[in-house]
């Protein structure tokens, strides 16, 4: 009995509450509507000042507060239940252009190069960048790990690596302010159509943030491990013209559609965020880490190339092309892919099968018209061109030392002047085989053979390759047909990859002595120099000393502005000269500038 007294006491006291709510309210309502009778009669001494108008961001304020009231509890309702975060209650969302915390940034220990992952979740999604110590958190809510990290070390801004946003921790606002436009370049650069056109006639350095002076282009490239051989195909890959521009525009291959669960969809937007990266003019530091790269290149190749682990420069080139054809789904045709588009040529191949050693006059008459001997003709196409270097002396001379012989570049073509004959050799049957082009691409890519691999290990061949660093004519290599039809026949060197010290074993144990690792060699077009980059390293050379050095890859562009008519006499006396003995070269210069100097003091 005593409870139920108390329930219906409760219940009475609830009643009476309510009544005397409702009343309040009406008294209210009664009073604001009488006072707004009053002042609707009287007469303004003054005419009202004209409403601001909107703009499209207020009226989605505004339509985001007028849902924030609909859902606000109505008077009587409990609200114990209600989370605290509510729009209504305080404008937790709103922007400020007025944030005192923008001081406290430090752009030297902003690095974007790495994978956007938590340092503490290791997750992907919903990342920010600290932009005071740099590291990277998930989140931004109460209970996130950016939130807590903004309570411990009162580290305020934070970057939203998606969306591009800046907000402070903890007050939860966003930060509008127009001075931190250049971070959002680095993370996110943008390339347009006049910034393009503009980069090969680009003749001053650029300063970047840390007060180091380069060439957009010209960067350094970190070595994580032994990942040389890798980034030397990014840096003579991304000058190359037609591919950087097409690159430099993320639309260009951002709509792309792959399969689902399709590795290679990643291989294409990591190239061209890399290349957006080295092209940069307005970067805080004068080199990229390709690590996003690298770690797309180790999951489409299935762990062949890694960055851990010394591998070859031209399988990996091979690699690369083709596998970023297929990423932006190239088909057989060369206009499918701006990879084709830009270094696919066409030649044809002649093979006749060897007659046996051991064959008597018999069966050489009978076998010898046969379908299997006699000479077929084959049109293939190709992405680079392979030439074989002689073989090294194997005996050393009246010294002790072994010579390291040269040969011209004009003769290791004659490869492919449909003349010239050589042997292959399969586990079944020997074949000879002869080549001669039908077709010349826009950039043409040439490998020197320098690594055999016997029984036992691997040799390099020595070599030196002579070659001028222009107007190298390759018309005597077109087929008769095909001569007519190439108007331009003549190439500018573009990029030389070369290889210094002992060749990779696979058979022993690698160490840092016995490797051997690569650089770069490309010459920066709006300056018209020739820089050397190894990793972080970079300096400018003379274009003598490119043919000083053991050329493993080169890269090659056709000069469509003059024939090889109008080129015959472009500098043949000092290409020639350079090409054949550079050093006499470099002494011919060095007593140019002495001659010069002697004048300058008379």
């Amino acid at each position: 009995m005593v409870k139920e007294a108390k329930k219906e006491r409760k219940k009475d006291r609830k009643e009476d509450d309510k009544q005397h709510k409702e009343r309040d309210r009406k008294e209210r309502e009664k009073s604001s509507r009488s006072k707004r009778k009053r002042v609707s009669e009287e007469e303004p001494d003054e005419a009202e000042p004209p409403k601001k108008k909107l703009t499209a961001r207020d009226l989605e304020r505004l339509k985001q507060y007028q849902e924030e009231l609909k859902k606000e509890p109505q008077h009587g309702e409990e609200e114990e239940d209600k989370p605290v975060w509510s729009l209504a209650k305080a404008q937790a969302e709103s922007s400020s252009r007025q944030c005192p915390y923008l001081d406290t940034i430090d752009r030297n220990v902003l690095d974007f190069d790495f994978e956007k992952l938590c340092s503490v979740s290791l997750s992907h999604l919903n990342v920010y960048a600290c932009m005071v110590c740099g590291k990277y958190f998930q989140g931004r809510g109460t209970s996130t790990h950016a939130y807590t990290h903004s309570l411990d070390t009162d580290h305020r801004i934070y970057l939203n690596l998606q969306t591009l946003k800046f907000y402070c921790l903890p007050d939860m606002y966003e930060v509008i302010d127009p001075s931190l436009h250049d971070i959002k370049y680095v993370l996110k650069p943008i390339f347009e159509d006049k910034l393009i056109n503009s980069l090969d006639s680009w003749q001053r350095p650029t300063r970047a943030y840390d007060n180091t002076s380069y060439f957009p282009g010209v960067v350094g490239l970190n070595n994580i491990k032994t990942n040389d051989y890798e980034n030397v195909i990014l840096h003579a890959l991304s000058h190359v013209t037609p591919l950087r521009d097409y690159f430099l525009k993320e639309e260009n291959y951002a709509n792309i559609k792959r399969p689902p669960g399709d590795k290679l969809e990643l291989l294409s937007k990591r190239f061209g965020e890399l290349v957006r990266k080295l092209w940069n003019p307005k970067a805080f530091k004068a080199h990229v880490s390709p690590h996003e790269m690298l770690q797309s290149i180790v999951v489409t190749s299935n762990k062949k190339f890694q960055f851990i682990k010394q591998g070859d420069a031209a399988d990996f080139m091979s690699f690369l092309l083709n596998t970023l054809h297929i990423a932006l789904n190239g088909t057989q045709k060369t206009s499918s892919s701006i990879i084709y588009r830009t270094f696919r040529g066409k030649m044809r191949q002649y093979t006749r099968k060897i007659l046996p050693v051991d064959a008597t006059s018999d069966m050489v008459a009978n076998i010898s018209n046969s379908d299997d001997y006699t000479e077929k003709a084959k049109d293939t196409p190709f992405l680079f061109l392979s030439l074989d270097l002689p073989p090294p002396p194997l005996y050393r001379d009246a010294l002790h030392q072994n010579i390291i012989p040269q040969v011209p570049i004009h003769t290791l073509l004659n490869k492919f002047n449909g003349i010239t004959e050589k042997e292959y050799k399969t586990y079944k049957d020997n074949f000879i085989k002869r080549f001669e082009l039908l077709e010349l691409p826009d950039y043409l890519i040439i490998v020197y053979q320098r690594f055999q691999k016997n029984q036992f290990f691997v040799e390099k061949n020595p070599t030196i390759v002579n070659f001028p660093i222009s107007n190298v004519d390759l018309y005597d290599s077109l087929a008769d047909e095909a001569k007519p039809k190439n108007k331009y026949t003549t190439y500018d060197l573009v990029g030389n990859i070369v290889h210094d010290g002992k060749p990779l074993d696979s058979q022993q144990k690698d160490t840092e002595e016995e490797e051997g690792h690569y650089r770069v060699q490309i010459h920066h077009r709006g300056s018209g120099k020739w820089f050397e980059l190894e990793d972080l390293r970079k300096e400018e050379i003379l274009p003598q000393m490119i043919t000083l050095a053991e050329s493993y890859i080169q890269i090659w562009k056709l000069n469509k502005t003059k024939t090889r008519e109008e080129r015959m006499g472009e500098d043949e006396g000092e290409e020639e000269d350079g090409a054949l003995d550079p050093l006499a070269a470099l002494v011919r210069q060095a007593n140019n500038a002495a001659k010069d100097e002697t004048k300058m003091d008379h």
